[in-house]
């Protein structure tokens, strides 16, 4: 048998690598050995483990959107928790998952200040966001792992889901966000943000907000 080491493996961007059969102290092997600096996201089924380097427009995507998301929240005045690609993990359901970016809202407060996170005892996030320009979004690790909104960017639209019977169902208004047509906004922001920069696109957003409150 062949044994490779990680520093031998080069994954290009928008390319993944499949890894079969690997038992979950492996997995944390590996994570541990990757590191958190890194660019590359993992995600880890059952032994299935998946490295994947994202593109530059993937990573501007995610950051523009999480940036909107970012703002409609404080312009609400709700606290949240933004955790981006950080690495959740369930050892008994053998899953783990870095989204492109993620939000503690409804259960910031059970999760403030901690600096490591279980998920066999501490909450899921409330929010994920996954940019499919490489088709990586991995819905039923999420639903296992019982994170409640799921957000997908494909292509120039948003799809939200929610999580209802352990199934993620594509729903028209986000229900952290009800009464806002995000799906229809977010992209229009981020098309600006493409055009004219991302100052005057978060500021344009953020007097869309200010006047749907103020009405």
């Amino acid at each position: 048998m062949v044994t490779l080491q990680l520093r031998q493996l080069d994954v290009p961007p928008g390319q993944r690598l499949l890894l079969h059969d690997v038992s979950w102290d492996e997995f944390e092997a590996i994570l541990a050995e990757l590191g958190d600096q890194r660019g590359s996201r993992i995600a880890y089924n059952n032994g299935l483990l998946e490295i994947m380097a994202p593109l530059p427009e993937h990573e501007s995507d995610k950051e523009i959107i999480g940036d909107l998301l970012k703002a409609l929240l404080e312009e609400l005045d709700i606290e949240f928790r933004s955790l981006g690609s950080t690495t959740f993990k369930n050892a008994t359901m053998l899953k783990g998952i870095e989204p492109d970016q993620c939000f503690y809202i409804q259960n910031e407060a059970a999760v403030r200040g901690q600096n490591r996170l279980d998920l066999t005892i501490d909450p899921p996030p409330d929010l994920a966001l996954e940019v499919d320009v490489t088709s990586r979004t991995h819905p039923d690790t999420y639903a296992a792992l019982g994170v409640p909104e799921l957000w997908r960017r494909e292509g120039q639209t948003i799809r939200i889901y929610q999580l209802q019977n352990g199934q993620y169902v594509e729903v028209d208004n986000s229900p952290t966000f009800p009464g806002w047509s995000l799906q229809t906004e977010i992209p229009l922001y981020v098309a600006q943000s493409q055009v004219e920069g991302r100052n005057r696109a978060m500021r344009s957003f953020r007097l869309w907000v200010r006047s749907k409150i103020e009405n």
